[in-house]
């Protein structure tokens, strides 16, 4: 489905006096405002292919209809969420769910739209039809050295797709661990692990980077041999320059603090990306910033301070995506939902007073350092937000227009009422 500009064009003549109104008051409680526009207009988040259907959970899964069929598809949706909020202008892949098999028209489709390929999800934590060898105990730390190739390879295979389509990174999550104490030897698991990494980051092309991402548990309820930020560290610094770790900010024990873990990991040169979501409890695929907004804007505050400190580009130098899965939500309403909790929260994050800051700090004056952060956090900054799409050509009120066009009705007429993505 692709939308007509001018349709936007009318939308937003319906909402700009009262947008205007809004945007104005901000103004006058702010400075620099055009910095800040500037920075939401170039800060693009990706979204994942996954998470264009309905996920389910390991009871059910509950279709809503018209989801994309095929990758074209899909790409087709990010189009339209880009077209609405001009902020997802990227795509990432997981392969074997999206393997493209002409790379050169997938490439053009994403072109046309605007959309450019994000990095690529390796998949060894699912057996796949005609698979030779079960990961059921494990891919990369099995004990058996076929297993342990079989997964490498497919590791290259992914980074031949993304080349083929422009990618520059790859992302390795791995489900490797154990659900019983004696099942795995720790150590072995982790240098297996390891030595299979070094052969994957020696096949990454020159400006790739590896990302190594974590979890604290599930599908492994006993231990996992990615299970936390310490251990993704330990991985990429001994694989070398080219390797990071990967934050889910659902991928932590209860209470985590995500914030310092940013703060530390920015500091060492080893963060490389993230992905958003929330979670309650152990389900860390919901709605960005529907549980824990102001955990949201605290991880902001950490990411933009610290990039500042290194010199670093806020659009470009980190990798930013939303990894959900969705099963009682219209999908496409909830990432535009995501996204634009994810503005809002950088936008807050841009405005901190940091000199203020910094001298509450040193004068130890914590009931000030408390008021600088909350005074933002408290702060509507809908507008400023708005405002960067409205100049970028998207919509004021993306989720209305989605709604009042009735896309999902649009797209269960085109595609279906019983079409299901490919994923999980």
């Amino acid at each position: 489905m692709i939308i007509d500009k001018e349709q936007i064009h009318l939308h937003n003549e319906t909402l700009l006096t009262a947008h205007q109104q809004r945007l104005q008051f901000c103004k006058e409680q702010w400075d620099d405002l055009e910095t800040v526009i500037g920075k939401l207009i170039d800060f693009q988040v990706a979204i994942p292919s996954w998470a264009l259907g309905t996920g389910g959970t390991r009871f059910g899964r509950f279709p809503g209809g018209g989801e994309p069929r095929n990758l074209e598809e899909k790409i087709e949706d990010i189009g339209l969420l880009h077209a609405l909020n001009q902020s997802s202008g990227a795509i990432s892949l997981h392969i074997p769910w999206d393997i493209p098999e002409n790379p050169a028209h997938i490439k053009n489709l994403a072109a046309q739209l605007g959309i450019r390929f994000d990095a690529m999800n390796s998949n060894t934590f699912q057996d796949q039809p005609g698979q030779p060898l079960s990961y059921k105990y494990g891919s990369l730390q099995h004990a058996d050295r076929a297993v342990r190739q079989q997964a490498i390879e497919h590791n290259l295979e992914v980074i031949k797709y993304g080349e083929a389509l422009g990618s520059n990174s790859l992302t390795v999550w791995l489900a490797d661990g154990s659900s019983f104490p004696g099942q795995l030897n720790f150590r072995k698991a982790f240098q297996h692990t390891l030595d299979g990494l070094k052969e994957i980051y020696c096949a990454l092309p020159d400006n790739w980077k590896l990302f190594v991402e974590y979890k604290a548990y599930e599908p492994n309820f006993y231990s996992t041999t990615v299970g936390d930020w310490g251990q993704s560290l330990l991985y990429a610094s001994k694989l070398g320059e080219k390797a990071f770790t990967l934050v889910d900010l659902g991928h932590h024990l209860p209470n985590a603090n995500i914030e310092q873990i940013v703060s530390l990991l920015l500091m060492e040169g080893k963060l490389g990306g993230f992905h958003f979501n929330d979670s309650k409890y152990g389900d860390d695929d919901l709605t960005v910033g529907s549980i824990k907004p102001y955990q949201l804007f605290l991880i902001f505050q950490e990411l933009v301070e610290g990039m500042d400190e290194r010199g670093m580009d806020h659009a470009r130098d980190l990798a930013w995506m939303i990894d959900a899965s969705h099963n009682v939500k219209d999908p496409l309403e909830d990432l535009l939902q995501s996204v634009e909790a994810i503005m809002i929260a950088y936008a807050q994050a841009l405005l901190v007073d940091r000199t203020k800051l910094g001298q509450a700090r040193e004068a130890n004056d914590v009931t000030e350092a408390q008021e600088i952060l909350q005074h933002v956090f408290r702060s509507d900054l809908r507008a400023l937000v708005a405002e960067a799409r409205l100049r970028s050509g998207g919509a004021l009120a993306p989720l209305s227009w989605f709604r009042d066009r009735q896309v999902r009705q649009q797209l269960v007429r085109e595609r279906g009422s019983k079409t299901f993505a490919t994923g999980l």
